[in-house]
């Protein structure tokens, strides 16, 4: 790691030779295999951006000139080479972000890690530097994945419109999201891929306009940046040009000399450029690249000779949904599933090995994925559309306007719901509950185990004329949490051990039932009676719910959501309706962005741990003590 270590910022590499360079794409792929298969991450996106991002970072002047990234779990790279090579803990709780982040380097501008977004911002600060008067440059580098998403081509119309405005859109093509990029765009620039002759004409002759004294070089950079005309004729890029976007490329995206020629003459253009560039996900580690679900887009802990993972967890939340999915198609020829670039991450690939004709990936497209769901629902079938809880935000009006208002039968299975962690901020699922509350007709189940996933999914796909939620958590799923009792369509945990009026009625919403019961130990252990119960479906509330809670003296709701609008919130307001005044307390994520660290970690940070909920209650119960004591012993009136 010679010349790693002696990377401390961008213009450092100003000093290296090219065969230096070259050594340098070597050390960070190997710092990238060990440091990686110690923490988990984005390992496979990373190493194939090494000569891509090298090349950036000599040719532009971060942080004068803004280098945006899209998606940003390909910013590793940059990273090391802005001065943070300290990899130990990895989003973990005082370390690297996986994603850019403000908080660690001004070389960091956005800190995306939803797709799509970039070129608008990029767009933005385009145009901030016209008025500015500013003449430092813009550079978006995006991933052939994320130009699925509608955001990106809403860009690229308005990027077009202004020709003479700096701005350079780096295309990282390495033919996948997660798993290999669909539809017309991907089909298209693998014609781009394929149609190499431009490039091999140019390769040609490279080594011997290079030897010619004189005219060599300049000739060669010319040809390389040859007009429409030829390259029509060669290369069929078109669609770019159509737009009124240069376009240069297709360029080899491990060779940094071509890298730097092309990414020099896009930043002298003056205007809109796109650089095309190839490049090979997982690049230099053979278990990424044998890896043809993903090429290790993601890891957790591996060994890093082999690849393989260091410890197996239990059986976890996405493989229940999978597994159901494959009897649910094998019952229903009915049922249909969508995914928007996430076959694998939701569960979906065995209902595709099982149902090929019966799956349909929409790219990095949710706001498509949802309308497209609404008319196959229109059409006869119930799609099941599988996502991320935080990516379903991107298609609210979709789920609105589109599915809802016209009563469609579609059901959306969000993943990772609640605190997930390590991914940070972007990627914690603790607004859907609050989001979809406003939505008239549509359902939401949060399911405590494994057992009622596969049972509230069957109930979700049952339902033909409004739209279905069903949402759980990211990691392992724990033992089954049983049922003592039933209250409307509730499940009751825990009863209380008295025949007296219970003190507390706890409302446990989802994964967190665990948690939930362990809070009624411990308040029992303080002489303080409770009951439990799982609500099941928390949108619309149970109507049963309401005389329940008029039994107790306090009511306490425990979601792994927003408190903003959440369950807590929807089941204060059916007890105002229903005309039931008892207090209560709804514990949940606080309205803010929080720190990428363990599930763990974060929840002790909220106070959202059994302890820290206990203790709360006992003193709300204590002050409705204190203040019915107080009552009794003023004097009568008059």
């Amino acid at each position: 790691m010679d010349l790693l270590t002696r990377i401390k910022g961008p213009r450092d590499l100003d000093r290296l030779s090219l065969g230096e360079l070259d050594r340098l794409a070597e050390e960070i792929r190997t710092f990238l295999v060990d440091a990686v298969s110690k923490t988990g991450g984005h390992l496979g996106p990373n190493l194939g951006v090494v000569e891509l991002t090298i090349a950036l970072h000599r040719v532009f002047e971060s942080p004068r000139d803004k280098v945006l990234w899209d998606t940003g779990h390909q910013a590793y790279v940059h990273k090391l080479l802005t001065g943070r090579q300290d990899f130990s803990r990895l989003k973990s709780k005082g370390g690297l972000s996986g994603y850019p982040s403000r908080a660690e380097s001004d070389h960091d501008v956005i800190e995306n890690s939803h797709a799509s977004g970039v070129l608008g911002w990029a767009d933005g600060m385009a145009k901030a530097n016209e008025v500015l008067k500013k003449d430092d440059h813009v550079v978006a580098v995006i991933g052939d994945g994320a130009l699925t998403g509608g955001m990106a081509w809403e860009a690229l119309n308005n990027i077009a419109a202004a020709k003479d405005r700096p701005l350079v859109i780096v295309v990282n093509d390495n033919e996948r999201s997660y798993a290999p990029t669909i539809g017309g765009l991907a089909n298209h620039l693998a014609t781009l891929r394929t149609t190499d002759g431009y490039e091999r004409f140019l390769a040609r002759g490279k080594d011997l306009l290079e030897r010619t004294p004189v005219v060599g070089r300049p000739l060669y950079d010319t040809l390389h940046g040859a007009k429409k005309g030829l390259k029509d004729f060669i290369a069929p890029q078109g669609m770019f040009e159509d737009l009124g976007l240069k376009y240069v490329g297709p360029i080899d995206g491990h060779d940094i000399e071509a890298l730097e020629s092309a990414l020099q003459r896009a930043k002298r253009f003056g205007g809109p450029v796109i650089v095309h560039c190839l490049t090979e996900k997982g690049r230099g580690y053979t278990p990424a690249l044998e890896d043809e679900a993903d090429r290790f887009h993601a890891v957790g802990k591996i060994h890093p000779d082999t690849g393989l993972p260091i410890s197996t967890s239990g059986l976890d939340w996405t493989s229940v949904f999978g597994e159901e999915m494959v009897k649910l198609g094998e019952e229903r020829e009915d049922i249909v599933a969508i995914t928007a670039a996430m076959l694998q991450p939701v569960g979906l690939g065995k209902f595709e090995a099982a149902f090929p004709d019966r799956i349909y990936d929409v790219g990095i497209a949710e706001q498509h994925g949802a309308v497209s769901a609404a008319g196959l629902a229109t059409g006869g079938l119930h799609p099941v559309f599988a996502v991320y809880a935080t990516f379903l935000n991107r298609a609210f009006d979709q789920v609105l306007m589109d599915v809802a208002l016209h009563k469609c039968g579609v059901t959306f299975v969000l993943d990772r719901a609640g605190i997930t962690g390590t991914d940070g901020a972007s990627h914690n699922g603790m607004w859907d509950m609050s989001i979809l509350q406003c939505v008239p007709g549509l359902r939401i189940a949060a399911p405590r185990d494994a057992d009622q996933v596969r049972a509230q999914l069957r109930e979700a796909v049952a339902v033909d004329d409004a739209p279905t939620v069903v949402r759980f958590s990211k990691g392992a799923v724990g033992p089954a949490v049983k049922a003592v009792g039933k209250a409307g369509g509730m499940d009751v945990l825990r009863e209380p051990k008295t025949d007296a009026r219970p003190d507390v009625l706890i409302v446990s919403v989802g994964a967190l039932a665990p948690m939930c019961l362990e809070i009624a130990d411990l308040l029992d252990a303080q002489g303080i009676s409770s009951t439990v119960v799982d609500p099941r479906w928390v949108k619309p509330v149970d109507e049963a719910l309401a005389p329940l809670a008029e039994r107790h003296r306090v009511v306490v709701t425990v979601e792994d959501n927003s408190r903003a609008g959440g369950v807590g919130s929807a089941v204060a307001q059916a007890l105002r309706d229903a005309g039931v005044d008892v207090p209560l307390r709804d514990f949940g994520i606080p309205p803010v962005f929080l720190d990428h660290a363990s599930r763990g970690e974060v929840m002790a940070e909220i106070g959202l741990t059994a302890p820290d909920i206990a203790r709360q209650v006992t003193g709300l119960v204590a002050k409705l003590d204190g203040r019915f004591e107080s009552r009794a012993a003023e004097p009568a009136r008059d």
